[in-house]
């Protein structure tokens, strides 16, 4: 198996190093900067579970470099993905898979999605239809993140929780691609189980974040302080009212209600939202495919969704005015 991760920081660094460890993928990274000049001198640091271990890998700067694969896992954030895809090209070959391990709602969303809005293109993810064009939606494997790491200094990631990636296929099926990357991953220690509804636990992922990624970069508080205060957790409970009345249009079915979603929100504790993370550090936000999709989609399903119309307008402007969006 040749496996690429695209774009390999903190999340995309943790899966190629454990897939290098167990040696049973041949695994090359996308990397830049002092990031991958410390993988190419001495390879990638892996703290997790209180320990540590060296990992060798082949680390490049470039897709050319790196030549087809079998698959491509991308770790990039949503809003560089219109940018990163023409760069990805020389990864593809005729059966590439790409594996889309991106928050929010992916542009792969409606491929393969039976009902009335089949083949349908997310314009706030996929604009212009550039994303389809050149990764076509056959092409993708969903993949939901649950893991939480960091990149505290270049070539180190730093595994804080979490150890699993849910897989599936756009149409729910057990191919026979989807079942070999399941294999690999849980040969090299994650949880990878296979989901036939894999937008319904894309959903329980980006319910939370769809509210507490933006509620969190206007307050700029860590997620145990935003649920703990009732006016933040009565806003995030709303917006995911409105949310899960978008879905549930689509047809999606949620197995947990939105009380059992807030307390695993808790759970995590002090942490800080990938949003704010990103807010202080100047960077570009996931706004678009955390909540801006999630208003696109309810236009579409014609639902009513004004208070995450309302907190969409106000952290587009907060990004704004920090160089942010």
């Amino acid at each position: 198996m040749k496996l690429c991760v695209f774009g390999a920081g903190a999340i995309g660094g943790l899966m190629a190093a454990k897939l290098a460890a167990k040696g049973e993928a041949e695994v090359t990274v996308i990397a830049r900067g002092p990031h991958l000049e410390a993988m190419q001198a001495r390879g990638l640091t892996l703290r997790s579970e209180s320990a540590e271990s060296l990992v060798k890998l082949r680390a490049v700067a470039s897709a050319a470099e790196a030549g087809p694969q079998d698959y491509v896992v991308v770790t990039l954030k949503a809003h560089s993905l219109p940018g990163a895809a023409k760069q990805m090209q020389p990864l593809l070959g005729p059966e590439t898979a790409v594996v889309s391990a991106v928050n929010g709602i992916p542009w792969w969303y409606f491929h393969k999605l039976a009902g009335p809005y089949e083949g349908r293109r997310v314009e706030s993810v996929d604009p212009g239809g550039v994303v389809s064009e050149l990764l076509p939606p056959e092409r993708a494997i969903g993949c939901i993140v649950y893991p939480a790491a960091e990149v505290p200094e270049p070539g180190v990631i730093e595994h804080t929780y979490g150890d699993r990636f849910t897989l599936g296929e756009p149409d729910g099926s057990r191919s026979a691609r989807v079942n070999a990357l399941s294999e690999a991953l849980i040969s090299a220690g994650f949880k990878a189980p296979v989901r036939p509804k894999i937008r319904d636990e894309l959903w329980v992922k980006l319910w939370g974040n769809m509210a507490f990624n933006p509620i969190s970069a206007l307050t700029t508080v860590t997620l145990d302080v935003l649920i703990a205060d009732d006016g933040q957790r009565a806003v995030a409970r709303q917006m995911m009212l409105e949310g899960q009345a978008v879905a549930e249009k689509l047809g999606v079915r949620f197995a947990i209600d939105v009380g059992k979603r807030i307390a695993g929100g808790a759970e995590v504790g002090a942490h800080k939202t990938s949003m704010l993370q990103d807010l202080e550090r100047g960077r570009p936000m996931e706004i678009d495919a955390l909540l801006g999709a999630v208003v696109e989609l309810a236009e579409l399903v014609e639902v009513e969704v004004p208070t995450c119309r309302t907190v969409l307008a106000l952290v587009r402007a907060r990004g704004r005015a920090a160089g942010c969006y």
